[in-house]
């Protein structure tokens, strides 16, 4: 039964998987998520009135850190070498969206690099604001697109949106 798991060895413990045979490739991952908030709060983030700061400036060299410290976070994942790391924003009437794009040439993906990226940035519009707006929510996290590797190209099905552009 443990053996049908990737990251857990035929005695149920866990394990990296093990890429090394894997050819190096280009491969690509975006994802977004969103952060909800009153209105006066986007407003405010829209035109730089936060007292802490520029807002998007801030979590997006958070985000771009994030996508650099995957591996050092999540026990699984491998360190890979990170190309390029995209974080951009869309301030909404009650929230702002987050997405990230990250690119590598390497063994595996960069999936869970693009996740953290847009998580922490979150985060960050979040910590910088919430002496404003305590109820903020950070939800809707999610993959949006992958290229490369043998699984090829996998987009979110009925995404919408695709104007966002990184």
């Amino acid at each position: 039964m443990a053996s049908e798991f990737t990251h857990l060895d035929p005695l149920g413990r866990a394990r990296m998987v093990d890429v090394s045979s894997k050819e190096p490739s280009h491969r690509r991952a975006i994802a977004r998520c969103r952060v909800y908030m009153e209105p006066e709060t986007a407003v405010r983030v829209a035109s730089g009135a936060i007292t802490k700061g520029d807002v998007l400036a801030v979590a997006r060299v958070a985000g771009i850190q994030a996508a650099k410290q995957t591996s050092n976070l999540l026990p699984l994942c491998h360190p890979l070498l990170v190309g390029s790391v995209f974080v951009n924003f869309r301030i909404e009437e009650r929230h702002v969206e987050v997405e990230t794009q990250v690119e590598t040439v390497d063994r595996t993906g960069v999936e869970m690099e693009a996740l953290t990226a847009c998580a922490i940035a979150a985060l960050t519009v979040y910590d910088m604001c919430k002496s404003i707006d305590r109820g903020i929510t950070i939800g809707d996290l999610q993959l949006w697109e992958k290229t490369g590797g043998r699984s090829g190209v996998w987009r979110r099905p009925g995404r919408d949106g695709d104007d966002f552009a990184l």
